[in-house]
């Protein structure tokens, strides 16, 4: 089994567990799509997450992130905003799999995630944010000096 393969068995056995602990429902288990993971362009990845177009840019969203990134393999990378999310999302248009992260919040929580990202090059990084069924985003060109995917 390749290590992309036993990384999605592993997502998968996380979201089951999750879901049966209660962490998220079972039809946001259902709803995190593997396709969104395996999706090798911005277009594959945002028919994936079910956006029919490429979200509005938002200045109601913000990300923090480094301009340049000394090390690909460990990006800092917090996208927050006043709205109501139901999902963020952080995709890197550059990797082999451009969705890097999705997180699904819960209702009446602050709408912030923080985490870190790999990064294979120099890429822009997209923060989207679901809103009312819509995706939304804001974007930000991060230059990475050590690929962090192998490069």
């Amino acid at each position: 089994m390749n290590h992309h393969r036993r990384n999605l068995v592993q997502f998968t056995a996380i979201f089951t567990l999750m879901a049966s602990a209660g962490l998220i429902t079972e039809a946001q288990a259902e709803e995190w799509n593997k396709a969104a993971f395996e999706g090798k362009s911005l277009d594959e990845v945002f028919k994936a997450l079910g956006s029919t177009s490429i979200p509005e840019k938002s200045s109601l969203i913000s990300m923090n992130a480094p301009d340049i990134a000394e090390n690909g393999a460990v990006v800092p990378v917090s996208i927050s905003s006043n709205l109501k999310a139901q999902q963020i999302a952080i995709l890197v248009e550059k990797n082999p799999s451009t969705l890097a992260a999705q997180f699904f919040i819960p209702a009446g929580t602050e709408s912030f995630v923080s985490t870190r990202i790999k990064m294979a090059q120099t890429s822009t990084v997209f923060g989207l944010v679901k809103v009312d069924g819509k995706w939304l985003m804001t974007s930000k060109e991060i230059k990475v000096t050590l690929g962090g995917c192998g490069g």
